[in-house]
């Protein structure tokens, strides 16, 4: 029996519609009570509940993770997974929307699920993934070594920001790293010369990667902090420990640039006779790939509702940011759209908080799910793409 998905998509966007208030209230709950990653229980419950509210009724809580979840409609294929994420940072809460982006995921997964019952016939599944710690330690690659992708065709989710850009292009790898200097302590007046300084270790070692800066490409990024630098000026310090985060725009450009960024650690070790002991994330964020099937979808479908998605010039958007759902987009085809909240800071900052919160976030993030939400019922009427968008994805990673 043909189905009319134009008729499919205007249930969707009305089930979403009415239920507007309440996702709200859901955005609004998770905002004023934020928590840090893999601490998310007030989040992962409050989700949980309104996903059954909604008409979920095969939700499965601590999945994976203690606070991550599935909540599912439907089977078979194709297997459509929408994302939420809900970790706030420590200091300055939402300070990346992460209360929209699950409102996002719930909406879509709301319309999505009206518009199958709507169909009169089973046309594929949706799985509103709850996917938490995507601040720090990447809650998206413990789905992924879980295999839960290895049965979904395709992945979305949306994240706020100051402007629309559909290709999430900026979002790039990162692999982060700590390290720690070791010397030998001594009286800095009376006794420096029986002293092995590991302070001198650490500064040398973050100034071995300012110069490297100068060789660096454009688009790479370095960038640390120095957590302990000794315990007073007159004893010569015998530990520190500094932090960087390694950043590049391809996972084969990554470990060009760690190797590069580990030899400077290792030489100022060298220089001053100190050891040092590096300890690499085993867990690096991939970059984002963007399927261009599933832009040219998502693209037509925000143009019905008003949006326009193309992203702004490179000297308009500087933000390099990293996401474990590059991860994800390395496993099945997937996409990542960013979309304008009214913000006038950047994400990370104490005015971003305060928009993520605020009532006028609230439109664009209910477009950004009805969109989400046509978007899946398009893969669901022509399944006939997938096979092409799984092939694109093979020749991205090659």
């Amino acid at each position: 029996m043909a189905v009319d998905v134009a008729h499919l998509k205007k249930v969707a966007c009305e089930a979403i519609e009415n239920l507007s208030g309440e996702l709200n209230e859901l955005s609004q709950e998770l905002w004023k009570n934020p928590e840090l990653g893999y601490q998310e229980h007030r989040a992962h419950g409050v989700l949980i509940e309104c996903l059954r509210k909604f008409g979920f009724d095969k939700v499965t809580p601590n999945f994976v993770t203690e606070t991550g979840f599935k909540a599912e409609f439907g089977h078979g294929s194709p297997h459509i997974a929408v994302l939420c994420e809900y970790d706030a940072l420590p200091g300055i809460g939402h300070a990346c929307g992460h209360n929209l982006i699950a409102e996002a995921g719930v909406a879509a997964g709301v319309g999505i699920k009206a518009a199958m019952q709507a169909a009169g016939q089973n046309i594929g599944k949706v799985t509103v993934l709850g996917t938490p710690a995507e601040e720090e330690q990447g809650g998206k690659l413990d789905m992924v070594q879980a295999g839960f992708f290895k049965d979904v065709d395709a992945a979305m989710m949306v994240h706020p920001c100051p402007f629309n850009n559909v290709r999430a292009d900026f979002a790039i790898c990162i692999r982060k790293v700590r390290l720690k200097y070791f010397g030998h302590a001594s009286h800095a007046a009376a006794y420096p010369w029986q002293g092995i300084n590991a302070l001198d270790a650490a500064v040398l070692c973050y100034n071995n990667v300012s110069v490297l800066r100068q060789q660096m490409k454009p688009n790479w990024r370095v960038h640390g902090v120095i957590h302990n630098g000794g315990v007073k000026p007159n004893i010569i310090p015998d530990e520190t420990e500094l932090e960087f985060y390694v950043r590049a725009p391809t996972m084969n450009e990554l470990a060009e640039l760690v190797k590069k960024v580990h030899f400077c650690f290792e030489s100022a070790a060298q220089a001053t006779g100190c050891t040092v002991e590096v300890k690499w994330c085993d867990r690096p964020y991939a970059n984002v790939i963007s399927n261009s099937k599933l832009v040219k979808l998502y693209t037509n479908n925000a143009m019905t509702l008003g949006l326009d998605m193309n992203c702004p010039p490179e000297d308009e958007m500087p933000q390099r940011g990293s996401t474990d759902m590059g991860n994800v987009s390395y496993e099945v085809p997937s996409i990542h759209p960013m979309y304008a909240i009214e913000a006038e800071a950047a994400n990370h900052t104490k005015e971003f908080t305060v928009a993520s919160g605020d009532s006028k976030a609230q439109p664009a993030t209910l477009l950004q799910g009805k969109t989400m939400a046509m978007t899946a019922l398009d893969v669901f009427v022509q399944p006939a793409i997938l096979p092409e968008m799984k092939e694109e994805l093979a020749k991205s990673i090659k």
